[in-house]
């Protein structure tokens, strides 16, 4: 259905327009006396007085703006009054038909809030309200991720860890991270967030660390827990494991890559009877000279191409992939002759001497990790330090020894000269140093490539084998992913992110180094070594955890931690036999186990999970494949993945650079001048405003946008309320079948209105939310209805059916618009709810519903009546331009069938002008007439135009034509409502003198 709109209604009805607003065209400055003020025993002075006070111009005591700390004061005292502590408790308790979960990501508990938690959390908040609104019994319960390094190491500052026993170390770690929930949590419900604050869950509880162990347990017994010794991401700055997670990648980061030589001693079978091979060196290239000591083989791809060349500058003879020559000829600045030519899979069973090692051998082998892309096609290959290397090592049982201690520097195994250097610093160097002396090093380079880092500290990582836990992701993946094909992903790009990151993750070591985390609930055995952990052994220890918080594992004799029915279950000897494991759970383990601390054990599992684009790898992997290795599921029906919030430039902030907002300074104001208090609600609306789905930018100008867009709001708000002043919507309504069409037609705009909003809701997208409001305020409020309504609201008698049927659409307006917005601007709706008419005091929005709509809002017809007059009023007022349309009669001719009878449902009589067509027109008279009269005034702006009616989904069609005529009325001003319809100048009109007489 073609819906006709004014844009501005032409700039004169416009300015008309705001000049009622403000009531400023209505209250009149020297009115001329007129016949019938004198009729009525009267003067001029007194027929003004007499014309104002019956014009019923807005009132409200709601503030059209509230700043500085007037603003703060009043959205606390809001919260107050409205009781947002209790809200979340009130809902809980009340019947509701449906549940709505949304699983709380925990923050970390390392520092004070942030503009990224205002942007997650207010996000979730608005998701929560609405769901609330709408009838659903919420179940949202906030948390705090507590354990982990960044908080043991800010928590112990500069006293490091030397003499503190492992429950000192808890204990301050402790400390400090209750410090910081109880700084953000302050923060959290400032800015509206809507929950029981009484009730909150943290990782360090010992009831979550208990149902964490059940999780722990349940996958060890099924095999996807293990303990192995293999590499891993090492932090030497951290002195422990990390996992994929963990790690940042440094694009900046610069290593000294080397090209080196390692002699063939053994040439392979199918190429040793060719000539002219003697003498020729496998050359390999390695971005991480350090690893050359722990070389163990050459690796090579089977299907490739590879040449022995010989240099023109020296005569030497290399191995390289044949499609690289032209790369090492180019770099090494010489000729390079090819001398012979093979497959990849002819080199096998050659040896080469290793370059540092004296009478050390290493084998030529097949491996599929080899790629062309870089270097010579020959990767140097060191089973201890390196992921892709254990998999060669594995397969063809080479040694994996590990030279590199837990501060990443060599140990004794390296030899004498490189002990104890720190191998990405000297320990590099003299490697490479090493390589000249023996006449392998052909060249070195400077390489700037990416580099993982520890996330926490900030240094380089290493690769090195250790003995650790791991959870084998390869055999859960599959499964992950079949898991994720019956989640709903918002944005759905997302989606191939977060099958790439699984893909990538063959196992993920959960086993960590440090003492502030849940400890891993295993024994060893004094002699062997060997692991002592079952089903019986962590029920036993969880127990305790539940009773007594994990530092139980510290606190309590070895007996009382494995007593002797659990011991004869476990078929395990004596507990002296046995020493407690001194490992903790990686916090990703810690976090990713919420779905079973947390949600209802009835489903365990949650509508929604929303977080930031960081948790693809992190919170919503570990969720996953924790949920399904014990339930086979995943832990949420749907996922959200937002951005991360920015600088205004799309920078990421940083202290150094001075471009961090802090969303305390933004609600409360700064010490600098440029730093206004801008509230709660400006912060909601910023996040609601913003495309939450790629990077969120912050800085005056979005907040001065959020401040505005409120401001204009708080304008159509007031003058709602304004109008509805001494109206009770509850005895005072106007049954709509008796309302004038366009009020009936604006009922009909709000309900779709109201569905447009309650979708946008439903996906997480309250921007667009935003936009359909301010859709609706600006084309179908402002420059439609309120335009249009004015003079009736007005001039009409306070108690007519028409007026009153405008209020009951203004109330029905206002209602809707409120709740709306309610999700976004809690603070603000609760103010409006409280001037709002038609509830008793003491009420509040928050319980009271969402939108309210009704399908009889909706009659045949009626769109096309309205808006057939729409485009009359068009064609009208394109034919005007500049001029004001209350200063001409219109004639408008229709020939006779149904557009005809649509307009005469607005217009019974030919003339008229006060009938519902002459009110859409904002005309002084409207004739309606099936053709133009043949003495048309010789002025006559004439206009033509076609609707297209479209009734019963199509069944009943018709192009409407019409014509218009406008001229220039010969009627008078009203000195009252400044319409063109009284009989002259001195005179008030027909239904101003009706209502001045009844005041009178």
């Amino acid at each position: 259905m073609l819906l006709c709109r004014v844009p501005a209604l032409s700039q004169t009805l416009a300015r008309w327009g705001r000049r009622s607003h403000r009531g400023g065209g209505l209250l009149l400055r020297g009115a001329l006396s007129c016949s019938s003020g004198r009729r009525h025993g009267v003067g001029s002075g007194e027929a003004q007085t007499l014309y104002r006070d019956t014009v019923l111009l807005p009132r409200t005591e709601f503030p059209m703006k509230l700043t500085g700390q007037e603003l703060l004061d009043r959205e606390l005292q809001i919260q107050e009054e409205c009781g947002f502590a209790d809200l979340y408790s009130w809902q809980r308790e009340r019947k509701a038909k449906k549940e709505f979960c949304l699983h709380d990501g925990p923050p970390y508990a390392n520092g004070d809030p942030h503009v990224g938690h205002a942007l997650n959390k207010i996000l979730k908040d608005i998701r929560t309200r609405f769901e609330m609104l709408r009838g659903r019994q919420v179940h949202y319960i906030p948390g705090w991720d507590c354990h982990g390094l960044p908080i043991e190491l800010k928590a112990l500052g500069d006293l490091g860890t030397s003499g503190l026993s492992p429950l000192q170390i808890r204990q301050k770690a402790r400390e400090f991270a209750e410090g910081a929930i109880a700084r953000q949590k302050a923060a959290f419900q400032r800015w509206g967030v809507m929950a029981d604050w009484d009730r909150c869950y943290y990782t360090f509880d010992g009831a979550y660390e208990a149902a964490q162990l059940h999780v722990f347990q349940e996958m060890h017994s099924k095999g996807f827990i293990y303990e192995d010794y293999k590499p891993v991401f090492w932090s030497p700055s951290s002195r422990t494991a990390l996992a994929e997670a963990e790690l940042e990648y440094n694009l900046e980061h610069v290593s000294r890559a080397i090209y080196a030589t390692f002699p063939v001693v053994t040439l392979p079978p199918e190429i040793a009877s060719e000539d002219g091979l003697e003498g020729v060196s496998v050359l390999v290239w390695t971005t991480q000279p350090w690893t050359i000591p722990a070389n163990q083989a050459v690796c090579y791809m089977p299907n490739a191409q590879y040449s022995v060349v010989k240099r023109d500058d020296n005569c030497q003879l290399l191995l390289v992939a044949s499609e690289r020559t032209a790369n090492m000829a180019a770099l090494l600045g010489t000729e390079l002759q090819t001398v012979g030519t093979f497959t990849g899979s002819q080199l096998e069973g050659g040896f080469c001497k290793h370059p540092t090692i004296p009478d050390k051998q290493v084998p030529l082998l097949p491996a599929n990790h080899v790629t062309m892309a870089k270097g010579t096609g020959l990767v140097h290959t060191a089973p201890a330090h390196g992921m892709d290397d254990y998999g060669v090592a594995s397969q063809f049982k080479l040694p994996v020894e590990c030279m590199v201690d837990e501060d990443g520097k060599y140990t004794e195994l390296a030899g004498p000269e490189l002990q104890n250097l720190s191998v990405m610093s000297e320990g590099s160097d003299k490697v490479i140093s090493m390589l000249k002396e023996c006449g392998a090093l052909v060249m070195e380079e400077r390489c700037v490539h990416s580099y993982p880092y520890d996330w926490r500290t900030k240094q380089p990582v290493v690769i090195r084998p250790s003995k650790q836990w791991f959870i084998n992701t390869a055999s859960l993946k599959d499964k992950a992913k079949e898991a994720l094909q019956k989640v709903r992903v918002l944005p759905e790009s997302a989606r191939g992110s977060l099958l790439a990151m699984l893909d990538r993750r063959t196992y993920w070591c959960i086993s960590r180094q440090r003492s502030w985390g849940v400890p891993i609930p295993v024994f060893y055995h004094r002699e062997t070594g060997e692991a002592l952990i079952n089903k019986y052994t962590v029920s036993h220890i969880a127990k305790l955890f539940k009773e007594k918080g994990s530092d139980c594992w510290w606190e309590l004799p070895a007996e009382t931690l494995l007593p002797p029915e659990v011991l004869k279950k476990s078929k395990a000897g004596p507990v002296s036999d046995y020493v407690r494991g001194e490992d903790v759970l990686d916090i990703w383990f810690d976090s990713g186990a919420s779905w079973a601390a947390v949600l209802e054990e009835s489903d365990s599992r949650a509508d929604a999970y929303v977080e930031g684009k960081d948790q693809i790898g992190g919170w919503f992997q570990s969720s996953l494949l924790t949920a399904v290795a014990v339930k086979n599921r995943a832990p949420y029906r749907s996922l959200v993945v937002h951005g991360f919030a920015v600088s205004e430039k799309g920078e990421k902030m940083s202290k150094s650079v001075g471009n961090v907002v802090d969303p305390d300074v933004v609600i409360n104001g700064g010490k600098h001048s440029g730093e206004p208090a801008y509230g709660a609600d400006a912060l909601r609306w910023w996040v609601a405003e913003s495309n939450v789905f790629s990077e969120v930018q912050i800085g005056p100008t979005a907040l001065n946008s959020a401040r505005e867009g409120i401001s204009k709001l708080r304008n159509t708000l007031k003058f709602l309320l304004g109008n509805l002043r001494g109206f009770d919507p509850r005895v005072q309504a106007v049954d709509p079948k008796e309302m004038h069409y366009v009020d009936q037609y604006m009922l009909h705009q709000l309900r779709e209105y109201g569905i447009k909003v309650t979708d946008a809701y439903g996906e997480f997208d309250a921007g667009r939310a935003i936009r359909v409001l301010q859709a609706f305020v600006t084309g179908d409020l402002s420059s439609f209805y309120f335009s249009i309504i004015k003079d009736r609201l007005y001039c009409d008698p306070e108690d007519s059916l028409g007026r009153r049927s405008c209020q009951t659409v203004l109330e029905e307006i206002l209602d809707g618009l409120t709740r709306s917005v309610a999700p976004i601007l809690p603070h603000l709706a609760e103010e409006v709810y409280l001037h709002a008419p038609g509830h008793d005091k003491g009420e509040t929005l928050f319980r009271s519903g969402w939108i309210k709509s009704s399908s009889v809002w909706r009659r045949p017809g009626l769109e096309e009546a309205v808006e057939g007059a729409c485009a009359i009023r068009d064609s009208f007022l394109s034919s005007i331009p500049g001029k004001n349309a209350a200063q001409y009669d219109l004639t408008v001719a229709i020939e006779p069938g149904l557009m005809f009878e649509l307009m005469e449902s607005l217009q019974e009589e030919p003339t008229s002008t006060t009938s519902q067509l002459a009110e859409l027109m904002m005309a002084a008279r409207v004739n309606l007439t099936s053709e133009l009269p043949r003495d048309l005034h010789p002025e006559a702006l004439l206009n033509n135009g076609t609707f297209l009616i479209n009734l019963e989904g199509g069944v009943i069609r018709e192009d409407s034509a019409y014509t218009i005529a406008a001229v220039p009325t010969s009627t008078a001003r009203c000195p009252r409502c400044r319409r063109h319809t009284a009989e002259s100048a001195d005179c008030l009109c027909p239904r101003c003198q009706t209502v001045v007489s009844q005041a009178h």
